[in-house]
C-alpha cells in the first residue's frame, strides 16, 4: 500500500502531484485506489496477460499485415532507428526503458496507419500488458527482450525487402510471443 503523502516525502514533493501521478496510473490499470488507504500496485495474472496479447493481436496484426502491403519501403526504413532503440534498451536489461521503446516502435508501425483512435488504445492496450514492470506472474528475462527486439528488425527487413509471406509470419510469432 502506498500513500501519497509518504510518497511525496520520500521523493521530495508534495503529495499533490504524486497524487496526480497515481490517478493517472490508476486510469492505465498500474495501480487500484484503496479508498481512504493509498494505492495498491494491480498484479496481473497469466490469464489476463494472455487476454490482453489475444487483443493486441486481434488490433495490431490485421492492420500491420495491410501495411505490409501498402507502405513503401522507405517508410519502413524511417522506422529503424525505433527498432534499434528497442535493441539497445534490450541489451540493457531495463524493463521499463525497454517497455517504453517497444511502446514506440509498435506506435510509429500503426501511425503508418493514419488512424490515431487505433494508435491511442493499441498504446493503452500495450501498456496495460506491460504493468507490472518487475515481480509479476510473467517475468521475461534479457534473453526473451533482445529476442523480442531482434523480432522488430527482422520484420522492418522482411518489409523492406517486400517479402509479405516472411513478414506475416514474423507479426504472427511476435504476437504468440507476447507475454
Amino acid at each position: 500500500m502506498y500513500s501519497a503523502p509518504a510518497l511525496g516525502d520520500r521523493f521530495g514533493v508534495s503529495a499533490t502531484p504524486v497524487r496526480e501521478a497515481m490517478q493517472q496510473l490508476a486510469t492505465e490499470g498500474a495501480v487500484e485506489v484503496v479508498p481512504n488507504r493509498g494505492f495498491r500496485v494491480v498484479e496481473r495474472g497469466a490469464r489476463e496477460l494472455a487476454e490482453l496479447a489475444e487483443i493486441r493481436a486481434l488490433i495490431e496484426v490485421p492492420v500491420m499485415l495491410r501495411l505490409a502491403r501498402t507502405v513503401p519501403a522507405e517508410r519502413w526504413a524511417d522506422l529503424r532507428p525505433l527498432a534499434e532503440s528497442t535493441v539497445r534498451a534490450a541489451s540493457s536489461g531495463c524493463r521499463a526503458t525497454y517497455a517504453e521503446s517497444d511502446r514506440a516502435f509498435h506506435r510509429g508501425v500503426l501511425a503508418l496507419a493514419g488512424n490515431e483512435q487505433l494508435v491511442q488504445i493499441a498504446e493503452d492496450l500495450h501498456r496495460r500488458a506491460q504493468w507490472p514492470l518487475v515481480g509479476g506472474p510473467v517475468t521475461r528475462g534479457r534473453a526473451d527482450l533482445v529476442a523480442d527486439a531482434a523480432e522488430h528488425l527482422a520484420l522492418l527487413d522482411a518489409l523492406g525487402a517486400g517479402e509479405w509471406d516472411v513478414a506475416q509470419s514474423l507479426v504472427r510469432e511476435h504476437f504468440a510471443g507476447t507475454a
